[in-house]
């Protein structure tokens, strides 16, 4: 049986991660024992993971919320989300096999497939867009980018990025996997991290347009 704190952990984490959760929004114990059906204390173990991963945050006055980043907080959960995915694109190229190949085509596949929708399913889309970066990581073969990357991958800024792209952007998301593959194909690493860049600076120039206030 999962330990109670583990299970409050992974239920919270899910909550916002999801979307049910807003940026800013005020979190009490009483709120997530509610959430999570624990105890208030396996609450706190809980509330001090997310804490280390940046997903909620203290006031000074110690209330907790869900974290609501600033424009330069996101301007660098992006900068180095981009510096170790390249790093790892980079990796995965010298190591990828056939069937990681196969298989990296078969998920673009399924996001094309997603973004063709009317309108586009943009659950499907980033389910297939995880399983695509998670096998580039995996093929990469790095024990140290697998322990840095999940905590800038899965924050609630590129869940968000996503649902505020346009059904082009989209496909330009399709496109960018399509030029990797073909990199991971020629075994090109310095080719592979280039378009791995690019691909990342993407989303955070769509997220800082669609997320700037309007006048």
């Amino acid at each position: 049986m999962m330990p109670a704190s583990e299970t409050a952990y992974q239920k919270i984490r899910a909550f916002i991660l999801q979307g049910e959760a807003v940026p800013g929004m005020q979190l009490t114990e009483e709120k997530l024992a509610e959430i999570s059906g624990v105890s208030r204390t396996p609450v706190r173990d809980a509330v001090r993971r997310l804490e280390n991963e940046m997903l909620v945050v203290r006031s000074a006055s110690k209330r907790l919320s869900v974290a609501d980043w600033s424009e330069g907080e996101v301007d660098e959960m992006f900068t180095l989300r981009a510096m170790l995915e390249a790093h790892a694109a980079a990796r995965a190229a010298r190591r990828i096999d056939g069937d990681a190949l196969n298989a990296l085509r078969g998920i673009n596949d399924e996001l094309k497939r997603a973004i063709k929708k009317s309108p586009p399913d943009v659950t499907a889309f980033l389910e297939a867009n995880r399983r695509f970066h998670d096998l580039i990581l995996e093929c990469a073969q790095s024990p140290r980018l697998s322990k840095l990357m999940p905590a800038l991958v899965e924050q609630p800024v590129v869940r968000q990025t996503a649902h505020q792209y346009s059904k082009t952007q989209l496909h330009q998301s399709a496109v960018d996997h399509d030029e990797l593959i073909a990199a991971f194909a020629a075994k090109d690493a310095d080719w592979a991290k280039s378009v791995m860049t690019s691909h990342i600076r993407r989303a955070f120039h769509s997220f800082s347009i669609t997320a700037a206030p309007k006048s």
